[in-house]
């Protein structure tokens, strides 16, 4: 007989303890251990075990990557679903997982399994016929039990696998609810395991915690290949998909698309949407080139100063980094010389786009020196540049690439630090404004002459 041992483990984290703990020394939260029963492990027979093999021996071929019907997706997954590979995907209820992993269901070639352990399959095919889908070769499965769910797997042999959602599914053999963190990491394991063994890609979707992250992160993030979030404000239109992880490509690309009464539509220009309500010389708003991943995107950045009604004036930074707008608003009191310690100061990106690298800081600081000043951007100008601590403007990588996406937009200028300016060919149809210090992009930027009130 195996023999077994009592242990308690964290609902949050996964950490196990020999003893009950009132609270988590990992994740810190409270009550958070439950007692789980621990088997140890038998031997295999060596029959079983996968042989080494030599690297150099290993062969691959074009067809361990299955391509998709949504081309955003495959740029996500930096080309489509790898053989065998398990895929995460996250997101705040209601932001359209299940429509997405549906449209790729119903769209893709082959058969495909679509496990629900949240809707029957008469609540499936209402959703399908919404998003006008048809469904042939996909095969609805509205099971709980993963022993279950992988007898059918082997009977039906399908190319590619959908869960939604992990947290559904349970092992009957396991003494907890399903949901808890020893059932989420067991039936992942198992997934994985089926996932490598017949080389089928499995999609599977999770819920996230009041704080944004996927239930039982530390567990799901280290087992699965790659991790994906599904984002997006509220009230806006556009959905992001963002890659955090990606064993077999890179992790920094991101996807855009459309929600509409058919589904979630592709962006095939998300720099042009993401301006189009942009008007012409418009107070506190400058547009910056940025880079989510490979891919340029020219997004505007708003920003209003007002006059604080209490002591303490209030920053407020929306789809920018906090710490980065409260160091660009310092720099522009202490080197710039605007009086900014009696303003509120508000910051945004608009789209729902969330603009987190350095290169988006100077466009920032003339957004705000724009609405303090009361004058207007440039018209057709962009701005990039990194913000130093004393005024001076930094280089950001793939300068050229920028520059190529704010000419095919129709900016006609766009400042740039000096110290990045390389001697190579410059983009046709824009002109890069090199400049050395904020103080000199300032002047640069704000149009003359159309000072409404002057309050520097």
């Amino acid at each position: 007989m195996n023999k077994s041992r009592t242990v308690f483990v964290c609902q949050q984290c996964g950490k196990e303890s020999l003893k009950w703990l009132g609270r988590c020394p990992d994740c810190r939260e409270w009550n958070s251990f439950v007692e789980r029963t621990v088997f140890a492990a038998t031997a295999r027979a060596a029959a079983t075990a996968n042989l080494p093999q030599e690297l150099s021996r290993v062969a691959t071929t074009a067809a361990d990557r299955i391509t998709l019907p949504l081309d955003e997706f495959n740029r996500v997954l930096g080309g489509g679903l790898l053989a065998g590979s398990l895929v995460l995907s996250g997101g705040e209820p209601g932001i359209g997982k299940s429509t997405l992993l549906l449209q790729l269901s119903a769209q893709a070639r082959g058969a495909v399994v679509y496990v629900s352990g949240e809707e029957n399959q008469h609540q499936i095919k209402l959703r399908a016929q919404r998003l006008g889908l048809k469904g042939d070769g996909l095969y609805l499965l509205a099971e709980t039990d993963l022993d279950v769910i992988l007898n059918q797997l082997e009977r039906l042999q399908p190319c590619l696998v959908v869960v939604d959602s992990i947290q559904t599914v349970y092992l009957p053999e396991l003494e907890t609810v399903p949901g808890s963190i020893t059932q989420v990491r067991e039936c992942t394991l198992r997934l994985m395991h089926w996932a490598k063994t017949a080389s089928v890609p499995i999609l599977i979707s999770g819920h996230v915690t009041k704080d944004g992250a996927i239930a039982g992160p530390r567990v799901l993030e280290h087992i699965v290949d790659a991790v994906l979030y599904l984002e997006g404000e509220p009230f806006s239109a556009y959905r992001l998909l963002r890659c955090t992880k990606n064993r077999f490509g890179s992790s920094n690309e991101v996807g855009i698309f459309e929600m509409k009464p058919q589904g979630l539509v592709e962006v095939a220009n998300p720099s042009q949407v993401l301006l189009s309500q942009r008007p012409d010389e418009a107070i506190g708003s400058a547009v910056v080139p940025t880079l989510e991943g490979s891919r340029p995107l020219l997004v505007e950045v708003q920003a209003l100063t007002n006059l604080t009604s209490f002591g303490l004036p209030r920053r407020t930074a929306n789809g920018v980094d906090f710490g980065r707008l409260l160091m660009i608003t310092a720099v522009l009191s202490k080197r710039v010389g605007l009086r900014l310690g009696n303003q509120d100061i508000i910051a945004n990106a608009t789209g729902g786009i969330k603009v987190n690298e350095p290169a988006a800081d100077l466009a920032i600081a003339l957004a705000i020196a724009s609405s303090f000043k009361d004058i207007a951007v440039a018209p057709r100008l962009a701005a990039v540049a990194e913000i130093g601590l004393s005024g001076e403007l930094r280089a950001v990588p793939q300068l050229e690439r920028r520059l190529s996406e704010a000419a095919r937009l129709g900016f006609r200028r766009c400042l740039v630090p000096r110290v990045g300016l390389s001697s190579g060919p410059v983009p046709k149809g824009i002109e890069p404004v090199p400049v050395s210090t904020l103080r000199e992009a300032i002047k640069l930027g704000l149009v003359r002459g159309k000072t409404r009130q002057q309050n520097d």
